[in-house]
């Protein structure tokens, strides 16, 4: 029996009980667009951090308040002896040369109001450097002008929706006067369209100078400080003499954390990748259900097809060619199932892409290999027994059996 006698052979045996074929297909086609779907989700959420963190830059370095040994997270009260102030700021702005930019970082929330529209915004006190360490730009007017550390001037730079909803019919902001809770301050310049960066949605926010914004909520201590290091310099060595110096000025404490990028990015990659891995595995659970459904339905067959097999037998069929044919047919389903799975998945992403852009997700080569090798493989694995049974049976009994 030749291949294509096989094949033609067992194609005829699926077509002919197509309610049966197709309830076995299902099974499969959906085990393996979930392995598809679920994996291709947890690595675009991985690119997604990735793409996060180098939009701001490779060589950036995050002064935390807290010491992660002691407290378990950074910023918990417990692990502040010393508050982040302007002054740590402006000494590592001036003692460590490695360093290039220094954005100290307050953050609160306030109302926005512009004659009789109001609304609430994500309030931000930083100064010029901030533009550069986060990579903003300024669609119309200035960003933060270049003043002494200390000083707190009554301006502010507006975020595009916040600008949009302020000054709606296409006014000009950049000069007027608005409210930013009970303080009048003038608008300077108006935000590029940037969107989400790191958890801040930096088109619904308001930057205001870092002095100005600590009086605004009387806060005497800074939220985190960013720290943008030259091209040349090490991060990692930089990252120790920040430590140092701000260890030295607080005592001789080290309360602080220093968060490197590529820390932040290889955890976060790390996670992301083994709940990739978590979840396919779980959604590659349902194409060992998908597998017995395949069992079943061969179970079933050859029960139906005893005479035809005895037919065979009787003709010159051997066992192992009886084997091979009922195992044809279980490859047959399994494969097929396994391909229109790939294609009902990737189409299924597809969509979820249009739907929200900013996810990047894509099913992982390995994921798409394995779905369809894993599908292949327990279709043939629970083929084998109704197989096997099939190869077993007595030509005599078969024949005279109804």
């Amino acid at each position: 029996m030749t291949f294509n006698d096989l094949f033609r052979f067992a194609l005829g045996s699926l077509g002919g009980h197509r309610l049966r074929t197709a309830l076995s297909l299902l099974g499969m086609v959906i085990g393996v667009a979930a392995v598809v779907a679920l994996t291709a989700l947890g690595e675009g959420a991985r690119r997604y951090v990735i793409e996060q963190f180098a939009s701001i830059g490779t060589n950036l370095l995050i002064v935390v308040p807290g010491k992660t040994e002691t407290t378990g997270l950074p910023g918990m009260v417990g692990g502040m002896p010393n508050e982040l102030t302007l002054l740590d700021a402006r000494a590592l702005d001036r003692q460590i040369p490695e360093i290039d930019k220094v954005a100290p970082l307050v953050v609160g929330t306030d109302d926005a109001s512009f004659g009789a529209r109001r609304r609430q915004v994500a309030v931000v006190g930083s100064t010029w450097e901030f533009e550069e360490v986060r990579k903003l730009s300024v669609a119309r007017g200035e960003f933060l002008p270049k003043a002494d550390l200390q000083r707190g001037r009554p301006v502010v730079v507006l975020g595009l929706k916040v600008a949009q909803e302020l000054f709606p019919g296409g006014e000009e902001p950049v000069g007027r006067i608005v409210r930013i809770g009970g303080w009048r301050m003038r608008v300077i310049g108006v935000l590029a369209p940037r969107g989400v960066q790191l958890g801040m949605n930096l088109d619904d926010v308001v930057i205001v100078p870092v002095v100005t914004a600590m009086k605004m909520f009387d806060r005497r201590s800074l939220f985190r400080i960013f720290v943008q290091v030259h091209g040349s310099a090490g991060l990692e060595a930089t990252k120790q003499k920040v430590l140092r110096l701000l260890a030295e000025r607080h005592d001789g404490t080290e309360d602080v954390t220093v968060l490197t990028q590529d820390a932040l990015v290889a955890t976060f990659s790390q996670i992301l990748a083994a709940l990739t891995l978590a979840v396919g595995a779980i959604a590659a659970i349902s194409l060992s259900v998908a597998g017995i459904g395949i069992m079943n339905v061969m179970l079933v067959a050859v029960a139906e097809r005893t005479r035809e097999i005895g037919l065979l037998r009787a003709v010159g069929a051997g066992r192992r060619q009886v084997l091979v044919v009922f195992l044809t047919e279980a490859a047959l389903l399994s494969a097929a199932g396994g391909l229109l799975g790939l294609a009902v998945g990737w189409l299924s992403i597809e969509i979820l892409v249009q739907v929200f852009p900013a996810l990047p997700a894509s099913p992982p080569v390995w994921a798409v290999g394995a779905a369809l090798a894993l599908s292949f493989g327990v279709g043939l694995l629970f083929g084998w027994l109704p197989a096997r049974r099939a190869a077993r049976l007595d030509p005599v009994l078969a024949l005279v059996s109804r």
